[in-house]
């Protein structure tokens, strides 16, 4: 499996963020559900203005039970 360019590129952004401190955890509503969301965002700024470039979501209950690692390739 390979990861995607723009993936690859959104995360290099993210630990940009995260060396120079600007990462906040910002409580916000899912768009389909409306359920409560946990959402790791970028912060930057525009003048005065606060920008919040969300990244992804916190997962709910065990992160453990919600995902299924890579498989091994064959050789």
């Amino acid at each position: 499996m390979s990861i995607p360019d723009h993936v690859r590129a959104n995360f290099q952004t993210l630990l940009c963020a995260a060396a120079d401190g600007n990462l906040a955890l910002l409580e916000c509503t899912d768009a389909a559900t409306g359920a409560p969301r946990y959402v790791v965002c970028a912060v930057g700024r525009d003048g005065e203005e606060f920008l919040f470039t969300p990244f992804g979501h916190l997962a709910e209950g065990n992160p453990y039970d919600a995902y299924v690692p890579p498989a091994p390739e064959a050789p």
